[in-house]
């Protein structure tokens, strides 16, 4: 349930933007694609952890799913009977990328509280729950940009049939034990989490670093199906192979960064893993060629995988357990508020000047997380020190960086 869900999400996400610029040729609708697209998952967070509390996880996640499915066939019913291009089909493909959106990241809330559940009925054998949904996740980001870009060359009803058919497929196989979990409500807010968040000066440095570095990666995967596409003039099946290829650079910084925290302590990797990924930013705006372009993104995602591990850690032992869940809330809302931002930016930036804007992110990037690990070696106590029974948390996505 949890890999057909991921999947569908992932597919989407990456190939909604690719199918505006397909059937606008504008630039600036493929930004705003993206921007409409995460600016739901941000108000999902509003009311997604309430109706998993009140209904429960499986229930929520089932619903979503086959929401989804209705909205996805719905979609593709309508372009079908629309032109290829023209101003409707523009509205269907931009309102669908929004309402799809907001309920992959309702499923994910949902997802990820069954996750939780499970972790905590193992035990000491959580961390093999945890393990499974992250290399689950990673594969989705592996397989979805290609998947995407492979059925878009096809057709958008190609498209748009199998992501119905994945979250058709995740609604079907819901266990009845997830569907009838009981969830007590926990009496918390936003505004609870925002004044647990603002006592925090540790946590108020890292969502700050990762915010900058969201922004950047952000800016990064809004661009990239232009940059592919019309400047070194590839097909969108090359679109989703790059983001591919950078998928399986995370997955194997995701595994070496484990032993290299071991080795050299959480803030040492997380200061190397930032640098890293400010210079191949850089070098992805100064790319000479597509070969050059796609290794510089691969390294990016790399040090934002690192990141990843970085995050999960550093935000399980700085929130407070009496405020996790509303304190966490926060946090993810702060570090995805820049992809909405990136996708803003995008489309009001002409496409000549999308490398400059680029070097003027990674160069934000690069002193905003100088300055979070300047801050966080001032807390390095509140940093080394765990809080006793708290989970790791995770970095949401780019989709780019929390991405989440």
């Amino acid at each position: 349930m949890r890999a057909a869900d991921a999947l569908a999400s992932a597919t989407a996400t990456y190939a909604i933007p690719l199918l505006v610029l397909v059937t606008t040729g504008s630039t600036a609708l493929t930004g705003l694609a993206f921007l409409l697209e995460w600016a739901p998952r941000l108000a999902a967070f509003a009311f997604a952890g309430s109706m998993v509390d009140r209904w429960g996880a499986g229930r929520i996640f089932r619903m979503s799913n086959l929401v989804r499915t209705a909205v996805v066939l719905l979609a593709g019913a309508v372009l079908f009977v629309l032109p290829s291009a023209g101003t409707m089909t523009t509205c269907v493909v931009l309102t669908f990328g929004a309402v799809s959106g907001l309920l992959a990241q309702v499923s994910f809330v949902a997802v990820e509280t069954l996750g939780a559940e499970a972790s905590r009925r193992l035990g000491n054998a959580a961390h093999r729950v945890q393990a499974a949904q992250t290399g689950i996740d990673q594969s989705a980001m592996l397989v979805g940009p290609l998947l995407g870009g492979l059925l878009l060359l096809a057709s958008p009803t190609w498209l748009l049939t199998v992501v119905a058919l994945l979250a058709l497929t995740a609604a079907a196989t819901t266990t009845c034990d997830a569907v009838a979990t009981d969830h007590r409500p926990v009496p918390s807010s936003l505004l609870t989490g925002w004044a647990t968040f603002r006592r925090t000066p540790a946590l108020v440095w890292l969502v700050g670093g990762l915010a900058a570095s969201n922004l950047a990666t952000g800016v990064l995967q809004a661009a990239a199906p232009i940059t592919v596409i019309q400047h070194f003039h590839y097909s969108t099946v090359t679109v989703g192979s790059v983001w591919s290829v950078a998928a399986v650079a995370s997955l194997i910084a995701v595994w070496t960064s484990r032993r290299a925290i071991d080795r050299f302590g959480i803030l040492s990797v997380g200061a190397a893993t930032a640098a890293v990924s400010t210079a191949a930013c850089v070098a992805t705006a100064l790319a000479p060629s597509f070969t050059a372009y796609t290794v510089a993104v691969a390294v990016v995602m790399a040090g934002e995988g690192a990141m990843t591990v970085v995050l999960r850690t550093l935000r399980s032992r700085l929130i407070p357990v009496q405020a996790f869940g509303s304190t966490l809330a926060v946090t993810i809302i702060l570090v995805l508020l820049p992809l909405p931002l990136a996708g803003a930016l995008i489309a009001i930036v002409p496409t000549a000047e999308i490398p400059r804007l680029l070097l003027a992110c990674a160069a934000l990037q690069g002193l905003a997380l100088s300055a979070c690990f300047a801050g966080l070696r001032r807390h390095r106590t509140a940093c080394e020190l765990p809080h006793p029974q708290v989970p790791a948390l995770h970095k949401e996505p780019a989709q780019p960086a929390d991405a989440p």
